[in-house]
């Protein structure tokens, strides 16, 4: 497991801590939602800095090594002029280009790995941004209509209140407030409890699909040999 998927667990572990002890689950999503487009955007600003670095990587040892090309081919044209100490001067310069193409490569190389790693967090919190944001609305639609229940139900005693008198009503009232109460903490607990466990089983879910196309995506890597076997 990686460093970067383990930390992602323990965030996740924590956030739906935080979910099913919260009094308002919904305003702690819309939290959790705006620390991750900023997530989103600051790790976006920093793939787009990372990309023109190994652009920049990339030109310069591919320029050495064409410049070494040209200083070899310039050795072999002196030394058919007889010209020995040209050819000398040119081999020398195209040592020093060689091993500057060699040390542009490696970085170049180094960064493409910090790119694809950066690409798979990039990817995993717009996955995650997504997925919280789509359940938010089922969950406020479900808070929604417990409040409306509650409304309901106060309206019903209001309109009954006419009806009947004495005591025995009136503990009837009382019975029918505390189910009410009863029913709406329990309703609420529901809630909280089936967002954990739907935001942890989406995570898990996500977690495989990740490792998969990861595999994957190390394997098109190596045969494309960008990457070591």
């Amino acid at each position: 497991m990686s460093l970067g998927k383990r930390f992602r667990d323990i965030t996740v572990a924590t956030f739906n801590e935080m979910l099913e002890q919260s009094e308002d689950p919904v305003r702690l999503i819309d939290k959790y939602l705006n620390s991750q487009a900023e997530q989103v955007r600051e790790s976006e600003r920093l793939l787009q800095q990372c990309l023109s670095h190994a652009a920049s990587l990339r030109q310069e040892y591919m320029n050495a090594a064409q410049l070494k090309e040209r200083r070899e081919q310039q050795a072999v044209i002196a030394l058919k002029a007889g010209e020995e100490q040209v050819a000398r001067i040119a081999l020398q310069e195209k040592l020093q280009q060689e091993e500057r193409s060699a040390q542009y490569k490696a970085l170049y190389e180094q960064s493409k790995l910090g790119i694809v790693e950066l690409e798979e967090q990039l990817q995993q919190l717009k996955a995650d941004f997504d997925e919280v944001a789509a359940k938010r609305s089922y969950y406020i639609a479900r808070i929604e209509s417990v409040r409306l229940q509650q409304r309901m139900n106060e309206r019903l005693r209001g309109m009954g209140a006419g009806y009947g008198s004495g005591q025995p009503r009136m503990f009837d009232r009382l019975e029918e407030r505390v189910s009410d109460l009863e029913m709406s903490a329990r309703t609420l607990r529901e809630v909280r409890s089936q967002t954990r466990d739907a935001l942890l089983s989406a995570s898990q879910t996500v977690s495989q699909a990740l490792d998969n196309e990861m595999a994957k995506l190390k394997t098109k890597l190596q045969q494309e040999g960008w990457m070591r076997q």
